[in-house]
């Protein structure tokens, strides 16, 4: 019995929202202990709002930038409530004021995230200074500053708990980020295994959108791993434990480039292989490494033994097949055998990582393991990002704008319908109203049906438990709720905020009639952000699609340049090289975002839009895949001045990317690029003239994934150009329709 606690134990320390959701259990405790200790349950309410906004705004960072970010915090917190309290009773002053406040807090998102978050949050404990106020009859009381205290004591309070937690639990966010990225890693091969699947008729586009989808949370894997290391990093660079994590990262890396890695166009191997049981092996072979690889996830947290051994036999069982191949001696299987043993070599190469992941001390140090660092440098830099926002075509920038027009229209909107209970509608508007459309289109459906729950589930407690005693213990438990399931359940967590406010409010209160103003508002503010994001420059995703797919595409040439870089002056992971690769996977996965983002937009034409868009993913994707195989084989072949052709032959070949990439972002006319194609492809299928046997394989191996990055050429440029001939269409009759209104 006690073994299997132990281990329940253990498994929910892993779990990362659970440290998230203690830190928020003992905040709230203390909140409650206090107000019934001095007898004072009021002081509950003020004190629960502070702590939810310091929650809100926390983001991950070691003690001493966490405490750094909460002084700036609570100091943001204090002005914001304080000029609530000070313009609350002069409506004509306090609406200009909030719709300012609100413009300049988002524009400072766009330096960084975490200056978006606590922006974000400042606003959010804005528009919870109003309720409060609302709740002691709409006038303040006593000092001005007496309330914002409340409000910012409750948010300090929080803050200490996770500035002390951070201090003693540092490292344990990074772990839960390193096996989040291996069970994403783990995901993305096995979905990369169904490609190899030896069918006819298989429906590669539809794997391959699966792919580059999945390939974006991957992406994001990465992103957050490698910014929690960097924070922890500063000043600590000599820590064992931290560069063990920076050494799982890298390896990381090189798997994700080793998996994105296309050898050959699959349905000729499946075609050719038919009759064979090589494919079912490589089929076999990803998907126990994808497996391996969540396993590893799981080792990492529980610190348990990590087996490999099943990916280990797939290994042996591929290398056995292409043997049988190979001594059928069949002529017509050169190309492809050499291009499946390229593939074994890179999965190979893979399970030697996925070995090595396992004890990361014994792996020798990079010789450059340094990491780029995104934040700004300067307060130079932090306005000159905020200055290149300052533009109609910034989606920060439209955001800005219409997020306080949006609270402006629901201030005017309580004040004349009912001020009484009115704020809600603020704050429904603040959490609902997204950047984009699709965004804004989901939360507004999941916050109505959340709040008519939690409506629905608070009158039942208050009701069946009329104690207050245990009705703090509900608010506390939803409290607790909320904050575990806002990113993945907003459904659940805003049924759990609205039995928290009816819970909590019914204790100072009649929660009962806070039911119908809570349903009310939260209907108008819902109502007023869907036709705010409609009609208030709308930041349509297909109108910024060009850009975003020439984007990608340029991402891959700059990653193309960097591959030929590294061979020409020989294998270094330095951090040119990661940034670029990391640059065109990012590209990658921002055209994948766009794109789901534009399915849930209305109208005809922006699904026809889509739909050009996934088919350009799709070749995205797979000329990212080639160039990640090629990079994957860097080291193999000594540079030599016989090569020259080839390089030059290679940027040749990034020129023309990019050539598609600027007529792509500036809806130019795309030229033909079939006899580039063929010139560069003659190039590429030289036999190598070298006299070693040995150099001759590796050579024709880089060359034909040269020629397969080629034959991308004319397929990038059809699909950027159907891309472009459908956005012209759309903008045409857009104006058109403009012009008879």
């Amino acid at each position: 019995m006690s073994d299997s606690l132990s281990h329940s134990l253990r498994r929910l320390w892993t779990l990362d929202k659970f440290a998230y959701s203690f830190r928020v259990f003992l905040a709230f405790s203390g909140a409650i202990a206090l107000s019934w200790s001095l007898d004072q349950i009021a002081l509950a309410i003020p004190l629960f709002l502070g702590i939810i906004a310091s929650a809100l705004s926390e983001t991950d960072d070691n003690w001493e930038g966490r405490v750094r970010a909460l002084l700036v915090t609570l100091i943001c917190f204090f002005v914001a409530s304080t000029s609530v309290e000070l313009l609350f009773p002069w409506p004509w002053l306090f609406a200009p004021g909030l719709a300012l406040s609100a413009f300049v807090l988002i524009m400072l998102g766009a330096i960084e995230q975490r200056y978006a978050t606590i922006a974000s949050a400042t606003l959010i404990l804005s528009v919870y200074s109003m309720i409060n106020i609302e709740q002691h009859g709409g006038a303040t009381e006593g000092n001005f500053w007496h309330q914002p205290l409340l409000l910012v004591a409750g948010a300090a309070w929080y803050g200490l708990i996770s500035v002390i937690w951070c201090l003693l639990f540092s490292r344990q966010p990074v772990k839960q980020s390193m096996a989040q990225l291996y069970r994403e890693l783990g995901e993305y091969l096995i979905i990369k295994a169904t490609l190899f699947e030896p069918l006819r008729g298989l429906d590669v586009e539809a794997r391959r959108v699966a792919l580059a989808r999945q390939n974006g949370r991957v992406v994001m894997a990465l992103n957050q791993a490698k910014e929690m290391i960097f924070r922890r990093l500063e000043g600590q660079r000599g820590s064992r434990k931290l560069n063990r994590y920076l050494r799982l990262y890298f390896i990381a890396q090189d798997i994700h480039e080793r998996v994105s890695a296309s050898h050959y166009p699959y349905s000729a191997l499946a075609e050719t292989f038919f009759h064979h049981d090589v494919l079912f092996r490589c089929q076999r072979l990803l998907d126990q490494q994808g497996r391996a690889c969540k396993r590893l996830g799981k080792a990492l947290l529980l610190r348990q033994p990590f087996d490999h051994s099943l990916s280990e036999q797939a290994l042996e069982d591929l290398r056995a097949s292409i043997v049988y191949l190979r001594a059928q001696r069949n002529p017509a299987w050169t190309p492809l055998l050499r291009s499946l043993q390229a593939l074994a070599r890179n999965l190979a190469t893979l399970e030697d990582q996925l070995s090595s992941a396992h004890n990361p001390d014994a792996v020798a140090d990079q010789q450059d393991a340094s990491l780029f660092n995104r934040s700004p440098r300067s307060f130079k830099d932090a306005w000159e990002r905020v200055r290149l926002n300052l533009t109609p075509g910034s989606p920060t920038f439209r955001h800005a704008l219409r997020l306080p027009i949006a609270l402006l229209v629901g201030y005017g909107v309580l004040h004349l319908v009912h001020p009484t209970q009115g704020f809600w509608i603020l704050l429904t508007t603040l959490f609902v109203c997204r950047p984009n459309f699709g965004a804004t289109r989901r939360f507004l459906r999941q916050r109505i049906i959340g709040t008519i729950l939690g409506l629905v589930v608070g009158w039942a407690l208050i009701s069946l438990f009329p104690d207050p005693l245990m009705q703090s213990l509900i608010a506390i438990v939803a409290g607790v709720v909320f904050f575990a399931n806002r990113e993945k359940h907003y459904v659940i967590a805003t049924a759990a905020i609205t039995t928290l406010v009816l819970a909590s409010f019914n204790q100072v209160g009649d929660g009962f009639d806070l039911i119908m103003p809570r349903l009310i508002d939260t209907l108008i503010g819902a109502v007023i952000s869907g036709l705010a994001v409609f009609f208030i420059l709308p930041d349509w995703q297909g109108r910024r699609l060009n850009k975003v797919a020439g984007a990608a595409l340029s991402g891959s040439s700059a990653y193309l340049r960097e591959i030929i870089h590294q061979y020409e002056a020989g294998k270094q992971d330095d951090l040119a090289y990661r940034l670029a690769r990391r640059n065109a996977h990012n590209a990658d996965a921002a055209l994948s975002t766009v794109l789901a983002n534009m399915l849930q937009e209305p109208g005809h034409y922006r699904k026809k839009d889509a739909d050009e868009g996934f088919r350009f993913l799709v070749v995205s994707h797979t000329l990212l895949g080639y160039l990640s195989a090629l990079g994957a084989h860097r080291g193999t072949l000594t540079p030599s001045e016989a090569d020259a052709d080839i390089y030059a032959a290679a940027r040749r070949l990034a020129d023309a990317f990019d050539t598609i990439a600027a007529a792509l972002t500036t809806r130019q006319t795309i030229s033909d690029f079939k006899s580039a194609q063929n010139e560069l492809i003659a190039v590429f299928e030289q036999e190598p003239t070298s006299a070693q046997d040995e150099s001759d394989d590796e050579r024709r191996l880089i060359q034909a994934q040269l020629a397969h990055i080629s034959r991308q050429l004319v397929p990038m440029s059809e699909a950027a150009a159907r891309l472009i001939e459908t956005q012209t269409q759309m903008a045409q009759e857009e104006k058109a329709v403009a012009e008879a209104a």
